[in-house]
């Protein structure tokens, strides 16, 4: 039995390896965008993420809806922060938090249509 994933017969397809080598953006990119997707591994991220698609919130409010502590919630919330996906703003002694971008929002919702397309 063959396996699927090895070509039934060796040969180089010149003309696709030099389309594909000139728009390969280089290797630190590619690095970059793996750390950027390792954010979206982990469900509470996933989950934190949703709820700021919904709406801004605080830590509080967060740890409150997801049924988690403030203390978990600001670990990944500082994780998210440092891989740029979400942002804060203070308000008196209280910090809201956001996601930085419309990006992010377009990541998550393809993630979830791709997900959804499977059931």
């Amino acid at each position: 039995m063959q396996d699927e994933h090895i070509c039934g017969k060796y040969e180089i397809h010149s003309d696709i390896i030099e389309k594909v080598s000139g728009v390969m953006p280089d290797e630190s990119v590619l690095y970059e965008a793996s750390e950027l997707l390792k954010m979206f591994g982990d469900s509470t991220r996933i989950r934190i993420i949703f709820v700021l698609c919904e709406s801004e919130m605080c830590v509080c409010d967060i740890a409150k809806l997801l049924g988690m502590t403030q203390s978990a919630i600001s670990h990944q919330l500082r994780l998210l922060k440092q891989a740029r996906l979400v942002k804060f703003r203070r308000e008196g002694k209280t910090v809201f938090y956001s996601l930085a971008d419309d990006h992010v929002k377009t990541i998550f919702y393809y993630a979830m249509e791709h997900v959804m397309e499977q059931k």
